[in-house]
């Protein structure tokens, strides 16, 4: 009795309406898609209290100017909508741009494919070339050097001449590297004409060294025929006993080249510090090399500016005044245009013009 009882229970569970989920569910959706359920909904975004007495009537252009646009109500924020973070926009319309670009270069390769049958294996097209920014190296020599207190117009005395040997020096410097500097070839060269009596000996030298000539081809080859005859009267017939004894000589030497190169692999290995110890000396004058090469090169870049054009850089003389040009006043000092000179001779020497030759008024 009591099985047939359960039988009859579990086919009436079959008999339970879902309804009531299915309604549930559908709400649910519903209210999703609508912006939210109105149970949940504050009472100030469903009921709008009236306050629309004494307004005045709107004209047609303010009703036009307030009517919301599509592309405002597509970018209103949905409250079921998650914010998508920026960086993964940026990658997708990365990864949008690289897939254009292949399927535009693909489409063209299509096209050329089957009217010519033939392709340009260094074509570029569907490729982006993108240049690179020019980052500007700062030059370490300033814009405005200051002089030595020496070229001033009203300098102290010991100033003054320290500023003076300078210039001398400089000038001396010149003088010398063109004094040493190797003489150049002369153009002509001076000589006197070859008269007859000359000209009768110098034939007469030349034909007794074409005699001497063949008497030396003729000796050399009848040696030669001498030393063939002498080799051919030499060379006997091998007998296998001495065949044997230079195969045994020759597996000795093997034997003793291997031995050798044993022994010389145990004293490696056995000098293997101290070889560790030469690597670390040869690294650290490495790297003390290295720096004497950048610190070398820094105070050439200093100095002057890199080699960009056939002519090197070369300074201006410094301004020093002469003693008898020291007047002690600036109304009495001698006016000279060196401003312009100077600002030209500094871009110069930073790198930013090509250095020019000097050229003299005409």
């Amino acid at each position: 009795m009591g099985k047939n009882r359960a039988k009859k229970v579990k086919r009436a569970w079959r008999n339970i309406s879902t309804k009531e989920f299915d309604d549930y569910n559908e709400k649910a959706t519903r209210d999703a898609n609508s912006g939210g359920s109105l149970a949940s909904a504050p009472s100030d975004s469903l009921f709008v209290v009236d306050k629309s007495t004494d307004v005045p009537v709107r004209r047609k252009i303010e009703k036009k100017r307030e009517k919301v646009l599509r592309f405002e109500s597509v970018l209103q924020r949905n409250p079921f909508v998650k914010a998508v973070p920026s960086s993964i926009l940026k990658k997708l319309k990365k990864k949008d741009k690289t897939v254009d670009l292949a399927q535009d270069a693909s489409k063209d390769d299509d096209k050329k494919g089957p009217e010519s049958g033939k392709f340009d294996i260094w074509d570029d097209q569907g490729k982006v070339n993108i240049k690179g920014k020019k980052k500007a190296n700062p030059s370490l020599i300033p814009a405005v050097e200051v002089e030595p207190p020496g070229c001033s117009f009203n300098p102290e005395n010991e100033s003054h001449k320290d500023s003076l040997a300078l210039a001398v020096a400089e000038e001396m410097k010149k003088i010398y590297k063109k004094e040493l500097e190797p003489e150049p070839i002369p153009l002509t060269v001076p000589g006197e004409p070859v008269t007859e009596d000359d000209r009768y000996f110098l034939e007469v030298d030349h034909e007794d060294d074409d005699d001497v000539d063949e008497m030396d081809e003729e000796n050399q080859t009848e040696d030669q025929i001498n030393e063939d005859e002498n080799r051919k009267s030499k060379e006997k017939r091998i007998t296998t006993v001495v065949k044997n004894k230079r195969i045994r000589r020759k597996e000795q030497q093997k034997a003793e080249a291997e031995a050798k190169k044993i022994k010389d692999l145990s004293k490696e290995i056995d000098s293997i510090p101290d070889i560790l110890q030469e690597i670390a000396k040869e690294d650290e004058e490495k790297k003390n090399r290295h720096l004497r090469r950048m610190v070398a090169k820094e105070e050439r870049l200093k100095s002057g500016p890199p080699r960009l054009g056939k002519r090197k850089f070369e300074p201006a003389p410094s301004q020093v005044l002469l003693t008898e040009e020291i007047t002690g006043s600036l109304r009495k000092l001698k006016a000279c245009c060196t401003l312009a000179r100077d600002r030209f001779k500094s871009l110069e020497k930073r790198g930013i013009l090509v250095p020019s030759a000097k050229r003299s008024r005409k």
